[in-house]
């Protein structure tokens, strides 16, 4: 969605949020089998890769693998980044990607002409763009998780 004003644009992007390879995300589901109205949670869970690693070896199975050629930084580590108790953590992600694009700002050329401002949001990244002429563009990014015909927006939790 976008609007115009005189001075002022503003953007709201919905980005969907993907599992890196050895994790899945799976929308935890209400005892009905439904996905509940509100407060609904997204479990991160590691999937086996074992069979893509006989076929093609190019990955390490998260689950399996014992030896030491998996990193084990808890910095580096998806369930410490953006999870609480391995479901995916809303305020964990916006926060990380408040940070990514801040330092990525930084290395565009368009960072000479505009000023980008972080807005204060803790259920999704909202920034603020100035120009040299004055104009705003605010843009406000929020997160949502698919499995299969579900669409959840985190956002919102």
């Amino acid at each position: 969605a976008w609007h115009i004003h005189k001075n002022f644009i503003s953007y709201c992007l919905l980005v969907f949020l993907q599992s890196p390879p050895g994790h899945t995300f799976s929308l935890e589901l209400n005892t009905t089998g439904q996905l509940p109205a509100r407060h609904f949670r997204v479990r991160v869970v590691l999937e086996c890769l074992c069979s893509r690693k006989q076929l093609l070896g190019d990955i390490l199975c998260f689950l399996h693998d014992s030896d030491n050629r998996l990193p084990r930084d808890e910095n580096s580590n998806l369930l410490h980044t953006l999870c609480t108790c391995s479901y995916l953590d809303v305020e964990k992600v916006t926060s990380w990607v408040q940070l990514m694009v801040q330092s990525a700002w930084l290395l565009l050329p368009q960072s000479r002409y505009c000023q980008l401002t972080v807005l204060p949001s803790s259920k999704s990244c909202k920034f603020q763009l100035t120009t040299t002429s004055k104009m705003n563009i605010c843009m406000e990014m929020m997160f949502a998780v698919q499995q299969g015909s579900s669409t959840v927006v985190l956002s919102r939790q």
